[in-house]
């Protein structure tokens, strides 16, 4: 039977760094890395807003990237 191992976690932070002269969004991204596996979902995007506070640039979003093995 397969499993699924947990390897690492990323938070992302997306801001808004403007317009191009085509009318398209400019996205920053800033990435934390260890984010722990069975993090609350309220308390990620908690820390990763605050963290958002340090830039200079408006909070769009965060979201959070897990990578697994798949052990047979």
């Amino acid at each position: 039977m397969a499993t699924i191992e947990f390897r690492h976690a990323v938070g992302k932070v997306y801001f808004d760094a403007g317009m191009t002269e085509d009318g398209k969004l400019i996205r920053k991204t800033k990435s934390y890395r260890h984010v722990t596996e069975g993090v609350d979902a309220d308390n990620l995007h908690s820390a990763l807003s605050q963290l958002a506070q340090l830039s200079e640039y408006p909070f769009i979003g965060a979201e959070k990237v897990e990578t697994a093995d798949i052990m047979n």
